[in-house]
């Protein structure tokens, strides 16, 4: 099964998540989030980083987010 998802950059994953791409870059060194390393360069997957942020919800509200994926 092959499945067709564009990968992104630390900027436009950056802008997705409404965070500094720097700050991105520093987290997937770490493997604290998820990511594709091609050689030096590192990629994101939109899809990967929607599941990650969700999985890391707190809070009164955290339960229905999640219900709704």
């Amino acid at each position: 099964m092959t499945t067709s998802s564009t990968l992104l950059d630390a900027d436009a994953a950056g802008e997705l998540l409404a965070v500094p791409a720097s700050w991105l870059l520093a987290q997937a060194r770490r493997d604290a989030v998820p990511h594709v390393r091609l050689g030096r360069y590192v990629r994101f997957d939109a899809g990967e980083l929607e599941a990650w942020w969700r999985s890391r919800m707190r809070g009164p509200r955290a339960d229905t987010v999640r219900d709704e994926t």
